[in-house]
């Protein structure tokens, strides 16, 4: 099949950033102090917060879940999307990488959206299972250890509506997952969930080439 998606030089890059990301103090504040950490390149790019707040609106999401929160930049653009009343369940277990996410939502006004565990996920995801929140939540992004993300997906399109969006991270893995020298835990999990995916008949999916790879799979 021919290769029709335009590559991104700098240049390109940078125009597009320019052109449309409507961007401010806070955002980018968050992103330079992100930057500075070890793990800074974790830290999605800032078009893709646009990109996931745009379709939180689109789906008129109310009720929201994150797996993995990182220092809370894809929970800000998410919740400010949300109406007030709107609530995202944050699933993390770092205090201090939420440490930073906390005094950034708090800066935004968001705080009061965002009901923050700091658990393991699948333990997070199936309380409010158990709590009767299958089939309740609009929205959820999976951007957290790739070695569980199959059980993140699994719960997370438990607790979906019908017609609410998965939004999954990382999924081309810097181009991992067609370099099959590379037969490492999270590689080899991700190259299975993005076949499972694929060929799953409860959701219509499809993988953009955002960020390192964004997967949105709507619940039929």
């Amino acid at each position: 099949m021919r290769r029709k998606t335009i590559g991104l030089d700098d240049a390109l890059y940078d125009y597009v950033v320019a052109t449309t990301l409507r961007d401010d103090d806070i955002l980018a504040r968050l992103r330079e102090e992100t930057a500075k950490l070890e793990w800074g390149r974790m830290q999605i790019a800032p078009e893709q917060g646009q990109f996931m707040a745009m379709l939180t609106r689109l789906v008129g999401a109310r009720k929201a879940i994150e797996v993995g929160v990182f220092t809370g930049y894809s929970g800000l653009s998410v919740a400010r999307a949300l109406p007030d009343d709107g609530k995202l369940i944050a699933c993390d277990v770092s205090e201090e990488w939420t440490a930073i996410a906390r005094r950034y939502w708090k800066e935004a006004g968001v705080d009061g959206k965002i009901d923050l565990h700091l658990a393991l996920a699948t333990e997070t995801l199936d309380t409010l299972i158990a709590e009767g929140g299958a089939g309740t939540y609009d929205i959820a992004f999976i951007d957290a250890d790739k070695s569980n993300y199959d059980a993140y997906y699994e719960r997370c399109l438990t607790l979906l509506r019908p017609g609410g969006l998965i939004m999954i991270d990382n999924v081309l893995w810097g181009g991992s997952v067609i370099d099959d020298s590379d037969q490492s835990e999270d590689t080899v999990a991700i190259r299975a969930l993005n076949a499972k995916v694929g060929k799953d008949d409860r959701v219509s999916c499809v993988i953009l080439p955002v960020g390192d790879g964004l997967t949105l799979a709507r619940k039929n």
